[in-house]
């Protein structure tokens, strides 16, 4: 690092840009539909920039070689939204329902696996936001597209000219918000702690008539090593991919026969003896789908705004099962604690009538 720091500027830049050519890759910008606003991300490079410029997108100064997040950092706060992350010193302002294309350096068509989309309301500017404490719903995945192809979520990145669309739910809150875009490769998730995780995010000041306020959950509680769809063997025959992370329902796994798990959060309903569960937000009810094609021609380019001043917006009523979390202990860090939460917790799942059943 204190090399690189030496070296001129415009060497600087010749050097990560060589860099990036035999690494992986990095999301480098948004463009805004219908508008076409283009909004410029982060790169690493712009830490040598004097002044650097103000972008919507989080820095990452310390991923250098546009790296991965690994599953052993999965409780670390680069899980958040990569390594060493910051927030962004403006927002993208966008509309509910607008689709936001976010564009990729070349993305190698070898490093399959999903794609994977978060919203998190920064309550108050992001600019200031801790990110270990972001709460993150999630509006938009894709996995396998299709076994017969092997074809993925970010096989039509690749193939969409290396971008990727989300829409914004129509129904959410105005405010300040953190989209968290991920792609999740898995050319060496045979193995564990193989799998590459590659979290970019960016800042949005979000305006609209919506009321909803989803349940997150941090991201630092996404994942485990041993999750599938995380130790997953893309060279295998496979038929079928379990997304990972925030799914329909999480479970606190306590598999007190003969052991309890020390595998934290697990993505499965199981109904018996040795495992309790507590509900957590889904693939977000109001999430709208977008097909993955070139979205249109850019027709500006914005720097973005400070953000949206705070507005006090009434929140929608709370669902049964979004009370049952809100209940719900966090995870415990002894074996006893578990066990003593899980049947807590499994008293009150049990007594409703509309908990999901079945994977």
């Amino acid at each position: 690092m204190a090399l690189l720091k030496s070296l001129p500027c415009a060497l600087l830049v010749a050097v990560l840009a060589a860099v990036q050519v035999g690494a992986h890759g990095i999301a480098t910008a948004i463009v805004v539909f219908p508008t076409g606003t283009f909004y410029q991300g982060y790169n690493p490079s712009y830490q040598w920039s004097r002044p650097p410029p103000t972008v919507v997108g989080w820095s990452t100064p310390d991923d250098l070689q546009n790296t991965f997040v690994s599953p052993t950092a999965y409780a670390s706060p680069d899980i958040v939204c990569h390594l060493g992350a910051t927030p962004a010193g403006a927002a993208a302002p966008v509309n509910a329902g607008d689709v936001i294309e976010i564009q990729w350096t070349p993305w190698p068509a070898s490093h399959k696996g999903p794609v994977i989309d978060y919203l998190a309301n920064c309550n108050g500017p992001c600019q200031n936001v801790d990110k270990t404490k972001l709460k993150f719903f999630k509006i938009d995945e894709v996995g396998l597209v299709d076994a017969a192809s092997g074809t993925f979520g970010a096989s039509q990145l690749t193939n969409n000219n290396n971008s990727w669309l989300v829409r914004i739910p129509t129904d959410i809150a105005p405010g300040n918000y953190v989209l968290r875009h991920e792609i999740i490769a898995l050319h060496a998730a045979g193995q564990t702690n193989g799998a590459q995780n590659y979290p970019f995010c960016f800042s949005l000041a979000i305006s609209g008539s919506g009321t909803a306020n989803p349940a997150g959950i941090p991201a630092t509680q996404f994942y485990a090593a041993n999750n599938p769809g995380i130790k997953f063997d893309l060279f295998s025959k496979f038929t079928s991919y379990q997304i990972p992370g925030v799914s329909s329902f999480l479970s606190l796994r306590v598999a007190f026969s003969p052991k309890v798990s020390e595998t934290g959060l697990d993505w499965v309903w199981l109904a018996d003896s040795e495992t309790f569960a507590c509900l957590q937000p889904p693939l977000y009810s109001g999430a709208l789908s977008v097909a993955q094609s070139k979205a249109g021609p850019i027709k500006a380019t914005a720097s973005g705004v400070a953000g949206l001043a705070n507005k006090n917006v009434a929140l929608r009523p709370t669902s049964p099962a979004a009370k049952v979390v809100a209940a719900a202990p966090s995870p415990a860090t002894t074996v006893a604690a578990k066990y003593a939460a899980a049947q807590t917790l499994v008293k009150k799942v049990s007594k409703r009538t509309d908990a999901p059943r079945g994977a």
